[in-house]
């Protein structure tokens, strides 16, 4: 076995390869640019090696950087995970080339399966199912468009070279499709540097099921069945499970079949993943195939007990399969999601900046978590923005949902926006519960999934606030305050009525505590109730209201409060001084930068005085505007940056005089 691998890549899935690589004694060696510096796969790996500026084009798309740092620690292969450069030709070549084994499949494979016309020729050679199309070399606008009208509308105009939904156009008319194969070519040519294309009739309502293949350098191929794909946003997966739920046995065993005949017609090694478009009657015709590991390998793992990154390692070190495929077989239901750091009612738009509370729900046989994200960390704007994925087993699909919902119930994330709530409305969804799946299930319950934003419940309004109450009272209390301080209740000549007003989005709230024995009353919008409670731990509270008892998480930030309750986060912002925490609206909080961005425009002169909330400059990141307001009346003293200039999340960017501090 090898002593020693390199893994050329970051977040979750170098953490999860330097897992099974450690569990087999093999020492890792983790690459890292300057974001992340202190990144965990970084802080797991054995050793690590810095390889460039946070962007990826200058770090993790290096390869001669990735190779020699290969060279200098004696690591004898290189496990490239997914994106990046597992799926480079170049790459795998020059590992080749330099005496190190890459973990994945032969350079041939990947170069038959990396481009979309190449690999149909050879899949209908291999008597592989295809979706009726043209997949030829020729490139003629006239004569593309001939083949279309052939086709029959709707068509689907794929890049060759592409991926990840990017070079696709649906063409519905005739009309339309040289306008649209303009740009789809010119986006190819942009993504890709290769503008060639094919076009294919278009499924509707198609299911999206891909089979997990793996091979070896002895002749040996085994499938470990497939993965239902189908809940996309943007041609993105959102929700991946397996086995894929109803299917006949026919058809899944024709797609199985066929997967294994895709591997076998360009002498695969290693693990990979052969795509169908699928109808809704189980006519499956391929797509194409992924020559590295998936995203959402963790289902395949739950349900065979197979761990398939150590699979990878065997493989590539020369070794048969480890089971054969009598030895495979499925047992229970998984299901995957991915947590993004994202705002679905903005159409997804990824969310950027520091994650100021994260907890993980609680794993065991049933559910797991894999991320390289831990409280404190940045999302920024130079990777993609996932959190985590959250997979779940149980003995059937039913069981597996009734997981999903409770996990998404305990995975509470703070600080930025997330997609929780939205994927804990899918797995609640008809369609989704009945496993009606298609590509289009997002669109299709629009209505359940995107529902009109609201204000909070009464309750959680009391909640929340009386959360801060007493929040501010264990405060008090830690700092060794005097006990009336800690518990004004106590103190027989001293006001026992606090009022807490509190920002939810736009709305202000105004809630009114009076004390009675050992309970409160809670006023708000003119109604009374009676509540008391306990904090029970940093980031949870035991509250009994008007004789209902219940839990709650909640976390607290310099902003606000925010209260986390079946997978839902509900955020309330400090409007009071008298309640706020730990300073919360201090002119130094609020002048430091929230993210990484750019600085578009800066408003305000040198010296000149500003009155509160007063927009002094505005910062620009993922295509977002934010405003920098004063903090108080005051003065702007100085500028510590310019229009144009990058800043780094937590960059001081003014200093600020407050009114009584200007001579």
């Amino acid at each position: 076995m090898f002593q020693k691998i390199l893994i050329a890549n970051r977040g979750e899935i170098a953490c999860r390869v330097i897992r099974s690589a450690k569990k087999l004694g093999i020492a890792t060696v983790a690459v890292y640019s300057d974001a992340d510096a202190n990144a965990q796969h970084v802080k797991l790996a054995d050793e690590a090696i810095y390889i460039g500026e946070s962007p990826a084009a200058q770090s993790y798309l290096q390869g001669d950087r990735i190779i020699q740092a290969a060279l200098d620690t004696g690591a004898q292969a290189i496990h490239p995970g997914y994106g990046f450069l597992s799926e480079n030709d170049q790459f795998a070549l020059a590992c080749q080339q330099n005496n190190i084994t890459f973990i994945g499949p032969p350079v041939a494979a990947i170069l038959a399966m990396g481009l979309k016309a190449t690999s149909k020729s050879l899949m209908e050679k291999a008597g592989v199912p295809l979706t009726p199309g043209y997949h030829g070399a020729n490139q003629d606008v006239s004569f593309l468009k001939q083949q279309a009208d052939a086709i029959g509308y709707p068509v689907l105009i794929k890049a060759s070279a592409g991926g990840g939904g990017k070079g696709m156009r649906l063409v519905e008319r005739s009309e339309d499709f040289i306008a649209s194969l303009s740009s789809c070519k010119s986006e190819a040519r942009s993504s890709f540097g290769n503008d060639e294309v094919l076009i294919e009739r278009y499924v509707i309502n198609p299911r999206h099921i891909e089979v997990q293949v793996f091979g070896d350098s002895h002749g040996n191929y085994v499938h470990l069945f497939e993965r239902d794909c189908s809940v996309q946003r943007r041609h993105q997966k959102v929700l991946e499970e397996a086995p894929a739920p109803l299917v006949a046995q026919d058809k899944l065993d024709a797609m199985r079949q066929a997967a294994i005949d895709a591997a076998r017609a360009v002498d695969y090694v290693g693990a990979g993943t052969v795509e169908f478009i699928v109808e809704q009657d189980g006519t499956a015709y391929f797509m194409e195939m992924n020559t590295r590991l998936q995203v959402e390998h963790p289902v395949t793992e739950m349900i065979t007990g197979v761990d398939l990154v150590e699979w990878q390692l065997r493989v590539a070190f020369g070794e048969p399969l480890p089971k054969q495929q009598h030895e495979l077989s499925i047992h229970g239901h998984a299901i995957e999601a991915r947590v993004y750091a994202e705002e679905p009612e903005k159409g997804f738009l990824p969310a950027i900046g520091q994650i100021s509370y994260l907890h993980y729900p609680e794993q065991n046989q049933f559910v797991r978590v894999d991320s390289g994200i831990v409280e404190g960390d940045e999302i920024s704007t130079y990777y993609d923005p996932m959190i985590a994925k959250l997979i779940v087993w149980g003995e059937n699909r039913e069981a597996a949902l009734v997981q999903m919902h409770h996990a998404l119930g305990q995975f509470h994330v703070e600080g930025l926006g997330n997609n929780i709530a939205f994927l804990d409305r899918i797995v609640r969804c008809d369609s989704f519960k009945q496993a009606k799946l298609d590509t289009n299930l997002i669109q299709r319950e629009d209505a359940f999934l995107f529902p009109a934003a609201g204000s909070a419940a009464p309750k959680l309004v009391i909640t929340a606030a009386f959360t801060e109450l007493l929040s501010r009272f264990s405060q008090n209390k830690a700092a060794g305050n005097p006990v009336w301080q800690a518990e004004p209740l106590w103190r027989a000549n001293i006001s026992s009525s606090y009022c807490l007003k509190l920002m939810q989005g736009e709305q202000p709230v105004q809630v009114r505590f009076t004390a009675e024995n050992d309970e409160f009353i809670a006023e708000y919008q003119g109604v009374q109730h009676r509540i008391s409670g306990e904090i029970l731990s940093r980031n949870s509270i035991q509250i009994k209201m008007d004789g209902k008892q219940d839990k709650f998480a909640f976390s607290r930030s310099r902003q606000g409060l925010t209260l986390f309750k079946d997978s839902q986060s509900y955020k309330f912002d400090y409007i009071s001084q008298n309640f706020s925490a730990d300073d919360a609206h201090s002119a130094e909080a609020n002048l430091k930068s929230p993210m990484p961005g750019v600085i578009t425009q800066v408003l305000v002169a040198l010296n000149e005085q500003v009155k509160k909330d007063d927009v002094l400059m505005t910062i620009e990141a993922m295509k977002i505007e934010y405003a920098i307001r004063a903090p108080d009346d005051g003065m702007i003293s100085s500028w510590y940056f310019q229009v144009g200039d990058q800043v780094k999340a937590g960059d001081e960017l003014v200093e600020f005089q407050p009114l009584e501090q200007v001579a």
